[in-house]
């Protein structure tokens, strides 16, 4: 049986060859393997000379018995199958045996795979709130649009979110008891993520027989680890029914559609960069038709809105997936990404890797504690949980579906007014408490050297406080201490970070949160390596202790501050 061992393996076959293998020398070299592969459970074949009786290991289980093929079953993770070695052919060769290794998914965290799952599906920012959307719908919150009034359509009692520009949402539970001045606790994040958006005039020459695609980079995109990914179109597209009615509509192709190529190190130095982002990481989505006519625009399409902006042949493949003619295309915000799967991986899977997880791992994780955390509120809260997701973090937050925009100042607003019996917002912000929850730096292991000693967040231990002495963090003394007190209550480890004296910070939607509504805010969020990579790695159970310490922090918040405030002079 080849499992591990070459050695064994020549030993063993040169041993039947000489029919001298004998069912002790079995016992032994199986016993080997067992120790080598971790305590797997064995089956295996014997030499048909050898096949007349059946070999028990009683300390590790194994039972060998002539057979056509040979199994090796798991105790941990995985599911082995070995196809046993046929035997030789007149030319005198042995086929290898071929080991065939799958995950048992029912020893991963569901979190995890639910979480990644939700990635796949949702690759976009105007996805993912849809899919946020969906999921506060089916757990029983109402809907409010902006454009209305909200003042005879609030309740005690009540769980309500609304939306702006399709791309960001709060959601909020009204506690049974609400009064007026009582605070709100409040967690907000970002869904945007790294990406390669479509030009506005995206149709470019071909190249030497290649259809190209104008695209720019959003934040930091179009990096180095971009370069030969499989790369995904989706977003939003704005079209113009047959009734005149214009509405937005999602879409997400199933398949690749574009590449940006790698030039072979061969060619020398033109190959190791720095690259052109506008000459050299031009997205190829294709070949040029072999008849030309293929690129003319049909007498339907003729006067489309779009038909003079991008390729036809992209515009042909964006309307049949809507089910619409072109003509109905009036604009687009449409996006590559990378389309690769997320997945779980290392020895005990230990890591989950995945694309664009900042921020959308916090995001999923705070929704789903908000929700667990959304029936026992309504029923005996005493102010208002809020959920608060955002748009634009990563290019500074300044549209209008960006934490700049108001829109979480305005739904609370709109709460106190309709509520609040004439209670002041400086009142209410006084008696609230932020959560500013974004992805932080794990430890690399392979850098430890810039990482601040004693400040390197570790993967499945728990979420990391994100501190900074110049303002780019929330964090202070008293938010640190009101979120140490609510993660003892609920039985969650925290960890901690801050950036080198010699090193640049990130920023997240804290300060600007804080500092426009005045209350209390921290900054905090789950820990994952190489961030703003086109694919990151977090811990595999670090979405589970996200969603435990944001549900705690949702339970807890109330009492915890009535902890503080019995320690204040009023």
């Amino acid at each position: 049986m080849r499992v591990v061992n070459g050695a064994f393996d020549r030993r063993a076959r040169e041993l039947e060859r000489q029919n001298m293998l004998t069912d002790r020398e079995i016992a032994e070299q199986l016993e080997r393997a067992r120790i080598s592969t971790g305590n797997l459970q064995v089956e295996t074949s014997i030499p048909a000379s050898r096949n007349d009786g059946v070999l028990q290991s009683r300390e590790s289980g194994i039972s060998s018995r002539a057979s056509a093929s040979a199994t090796v079953r798991p105790t941990g993770l995985t599911e082995v199958h070995n196809s046993a070695a046929s035997d030789a052919d007149a030319s005198g060769y042995i086929k290898k045996e071929r080991v065939k290794v799958s995950l048992k998914v029912e020893e991963i965290d569901q979190h995890t795979l639910d979480f990644i799952e939700f990635m796949y599906d949702n690759p976009t920012t105007y996805h993912a709130t849809e899919a946020f959307a969906d999921m506060l719908c089916k757990a029983g919150f109402t809907y409010l649009s902006e454009r209305v009034s909200w003042k005879n359509k609030l309740s005690r009692g009540g769980k309500f979110f609304t939306t702006r520009n399709g791309s960001s949402l709060v959601g909020f539970v009204i506690g049974a008891d609400y009064e007026g001045g009582n605070g709100a606790g409040m967690v907000a994040c970002h869904i945007d993520a790294l990406c390669a958006k479509i030009k506005p005039l995206s149709k470019k020459s071909p190249v030497e027989g290649y259809t190209m695609l104008g695209a720019a980079p959003y934040a930091g995109a179009m990096s180095s680890t971009w370069w030969d990914r499989d790369l995904g179109l989706g977003g939003r597209v704005v079209i113009k029914n047959d009734n005149d009615v214009i509405q937005t509509k999602l879409i997400h192709l199933p398949y690749p559609i574009a590449r940006i190529p790698t030039l072979a190190p061969h060619f020398g130095a033109p190959s190791q960069g720095p690259f052109n982002k506008e000459t050299q990481m031009t997205p190829i989505i294709g070949l040029e038709p072999g008849n030309p006519a293929e690129n003319e625009l049909l007498p339907e399409e003729v006067g489309a809105p779009l038909a003079d902006k991008h390729n036809i042949r992209l515009l042909r493949i964006v309307a049949k997936e809507l089910g619409v003619p072109v003509k109905s295309l009036l604009n687009f915000d449409l996006e590559l990404f990378d389309t690769q799967k997320g997945t779980v991986g290392g020895l005990n899977n230990d890591f989950m890797f995945c694309p664009r997880i900042d921020d959308k791992i916090c995001s999923y994780a705070a929704v789903k504690g908000f929700l667990n955390a959304a029936d026992t509120y309504a029923e005996f809260g005493t102010g208002l949980n809020v959920i608060a997701l955002f748009d634009d973090e990563e290019i500074g937050s300044l549209l209008r579906q960006g934490a700049r925009g108001g829109l979480l100042e305005g739904c609370v607003s709109r709460v106190v007014s309709a509520l609040g019996d004439g209670a002041s917002m400086e009142q209410t912000y006084a008696n609230s408490f932020l959560v500013s929850a974004d992805v932080i730096h794990a430890v690399n292991p392979n850098f430890t050297d810039v990482y601040l000693e004693h400040h390197m967040p570790r993967l499945n231990v728990g979420v990391t406080v994100s501190c900074d002495p110049n303002g780019h963090m929330t964090t202070d003394a008293e938010s640190t201490a009101f979120m140490e007190e609510v993660a003892r209550r609920t039985g969650c480890t925290l960890q901690y970070f801050q950036i080198r004296n010699d090193s640049r910070s990130g920023g997240t939607v804290g300060p600007m949160l804080s500092s426009s509504m005045g209350c209390r805010a921290i900054d905090m969020g789950i820990p994952q390596l190489a961030m703003h990579s086109i694919r990151a790695c977090t811990g595999s159970k670090d979405v589970s202790l996200g969603i435990k310490l944001f549900q705690g922090f949702y339970d807890q918040w109330e009492d915890v501050d009535y902890a503080f405030r019995s320690g204040e002079k009023m």
